[in-house]
């Protein structure tokens, strides 16, 4: 168990192979953070920042509009408007009505007194024997 335990000495040529992974993991290291600095000062990366931003900001403010408005309140005066206008349209056509029904009836007065006087006319030539 032991024997298990115990770590050989590494050799040179290990090492420098080691040596050389770090070298080149120290390498990727600086071109990734490079290339992430160039990302930051890009000006792609800044107007896609800017247009997040204001579409944050739009956001934001339809929302607070939207907290403003009390939907409830403009709605119930909504209704009140457009039953006072419905009242007052109702009112229009039931004396647009009555008018109406006025002459209809006169009509029908006349249209009586002429059918009457047609029968009187009808009549007297029937009985002039008499």
């Amino acid at each position: 168990m032991e024997e298990e335990t115990k770590k050989e000495p590494v050799k040179p040529e290990d090492e420098s192979l080691l040596e050389k992974t770090k070298k080149l993991i120290d390498k990727a290291h600086d071109y990734i953070d490079d290339k992430a600095e160039d990302l930051k000062k890009s000006k792609t990366l800044e107007s896609v920042t800017n247009a997040i931003d204001k579409a944050d900001d739009y956001v934001e403010d339809k929302i607070d509009d939207l907290k403003k408005v009390n939907l409830k309140e403009e709605l119930g005066e909504f209704q009140e408007k457009t039953d006072s206008k419905a009242n007052e349209k109702i009112a229009e056509v039931k004396k647009f009505g009555k008018k109406v029904a006025g002459k209809i009836a006169d009509k029908l007065e006349n249209l009586a007194k002429d059918i009457k006087e047609k029968t009187k006319d009808e009549e007297k030539p029937e009985n002039p024997g008499t």
